[in-house]
């Protein structure tokens, strides 16, 4: 680490023997910003004071003036708490008083701080955990409170439900990606099922579209959700992907029936592999990513019979490939770019491994609301690092309704009528 020799200024030469103190880089910017912080809190209060130098009372004394320093206090940073003596202003005129913008009164933790603790929580950062991690970090155990976590947790519901209300009249989401996702509630029986819906802006951008508490996923919940957005201004996708749960395809097909619909990959080839046993499951899972990859739809279709074929003494397995194959192909009339993002839900999937790690630190939350205001919390801030698709630019071709086949786009022919034909025609 690095160290700065600090020798001492009263002594009378710098020899060896003369006492020094070491300071690290960490104490060094500690140090460094209580300095600057002191400064600037004087000029603050010098500005104000110049700024009233003419206010005087009727015997022609300044009505504002210096009053000395409040009693010493700790204010932790991003540098390390930092021992302040906040400048006092003695102002008579009534109803004014003289308030720091830099230092408000009883302020304890910087800004950026009180932003990272809650995030810290949401991260999968126990309420216990603090202490011992900000005082590592911060040289503080300043952390978050049961009660502080419970006021966030109250106010970050308010904030779903008002999320959840929002006027979607002036969106457009071309492709979607839904899914159920269950954990667990500490204080409930129950497992809680989040439905999750998100949406592919014409932009080729990421946004979260939907988020409700489910129940059970099945067709009556999705309903519900799908109506509300509907009834907010909300169209149809182009293309929908989601697993095998019957409760989404049904409500998409009532609300939104103009919508094409593709099955997840991943979660077929997860009931695949569980009706084949062990020895089988390797090259079962080859010959399922045979199919997926192919690069046109007749190669796929070439691929399912060879394996159907190859385990054609397991046709529970096979059928769950063939008995499907108009959903599980679909992607096939969309841009080949946009392929690799519309096979499977992952965009759901790996988002949510964030919100597992939460729910595992605390054994769940303790309420269904709390569950979901902190899962909305999680996906709303990790919006701002989903990238977007691969060739967004293709996107409003989708939109607008261009032909592909096997990924490609299809020129679109006019016909003219034959010139030759039209004038003898015309002249008969």
């Amino acid at each position: 680490m690095l160290k700065l020799v600090q020798t001492d200024p009263d002594a009378v030469d710098a020899s060896p023997d003369s006492e020094t103190t070491l300071v690290d880089l960490d104490e060094l910017c500690r140090m460094a910003a209580q300095q600057m912080l002191a400064t600037a809190l004087l000029a603050e209060r010098q500005a104000y004071l110049d700024d009233h130098a003419d206010v005087v009372d009727a015997t022609g004394r300044r009505v504002v003036v210096a009053n000395g320093y409040a009693r010493q206090r700790d204010v932790v940073t991003g540098a390390g708490p930092v021992r302040v003596e906040a400048p006092r202003v003695n102002d008579k005129r009534e109803g004014v008083r003289f308030s720091s913008n830099i230092l408000p009164a009883y302020m304890r933790r910087s800004p950026k701080v009180t932003e990272v603790l809650p995030v810290l929580y949401l991260r999968g950062l126990s309420t216990g955990d603090f202490a011992p991690a900000l005082a590592g970090f911060l040289g503080s155990d300043a952390g978050l409170s049961a009660s502080t976590i419970s006021r966030l947790t109250e106010a970050w519901q308010a904030e779903h439900t008002d999320w959840e209300q929002r006027d979607l009249s002036d969106r457009d989401y071309v492709y979607w990606w839904a899914d159920g996702v269950h954990f667990n509630v500490r204080l409930e029986e129950d497992r809680l099922c989040c439905l999750v819906i998100v949406g592919v802006r014409p932009d080729g951008s990421k946004e979260l579209i939907a988020l409700a508490d489910g129940y059970r996923e099945d067709t009556e919940s999705w309903l519900d959700l799908l109506r509300s957005l509907k009834d907010r201004g909300l169209g149809g996708p182009s293309l929908a992907t989601g697993d095998g749960a019957l409760g989404f395809w049904g409500a998409l097909r009532e609300v939104f029936p103009a919508a094409a619909e593709q099955r997840c990959w991943v979660h077929v080839t997860a009931n695949v592999l569980g009706a084949l046993p062990k020895r089988l499951q390797a090259s079962a899972k080859a010959g399922i990513a045979r199919i997926y990859s192919s690069e046109t739809r007749a190669d796929a279709l070439t691929a399912v019979r060879a394996f159907a074929e190859e385990f054609a003494e397991h046709p529970k397995a096979v059928n769950k490939i063939t008995s499907k194959l108009d959903t599980l192909l679909a992607f096939y009339d969309y841009p080949a770019e946009h392929w690799i993002h519309l096979r499977t839900t992952n965009p759901i999937e790996s988002t949510f491994s964030t919100v597992r790690l939460r729910t595992r630190v605390t054994r769940g939350a303790g309420s269904r609301l709390a569950a979901l205001a902190m899962a909305y919390k999680l996906l709303d801030a990790a919006q701002d690092r989903w990238r977007r698709i691969n060739a967004p630019h293709l996107v409003p071709l989708v939109r607008a309704g261009a032909v592909f086949i096997d990924g490609k786009l299809q020129e679109r022919t006019t016909n003219k009528p034959d010139t030759d034909t039209t004038q003898e025609d015309a002249a008969a």
